[in-house]
């Protein structure tokens, strides 16, 4: 296969040079879930971009307020924890 298409709400993601046993593998796939090969890769997809790389969870932690840290109060809350 030369080409796949995604043709979704917006948007357009042509893939060239997808190889035969991938888009036999991923053909496969999406019938095992009753779904149409578009259908399952634009899924694939939909779950991939909402899922934050390394990258972007890093810099979010780095970006958050500090935590006070307080080991009296740590150690109450395992207390707590194990009541």
């Amino acid at each position: 296969m030369h080409l796949a298409c995604y043709r979704g709400g917006v948007g357009i993601i042509q893939i060239r040079d997808v190889p035969d046993e991938t888009e036999r593998t991923l053909k496969a796939r999406a019938e095992r879930e009753g779904k149409s090969l578009a259908a399952y890769v634009r899924d694939l997809l939909n779950e991939e971009a909402s899922t934050p790389t390394m990258d972007e969870v890093m810099a979010k932690v780095a970006a958050d307020e500090p935590v006070p840290y307080d080991p009296d109060f740590v150690r109450e809350t395992m207390r707590e924890g194990r009541r």
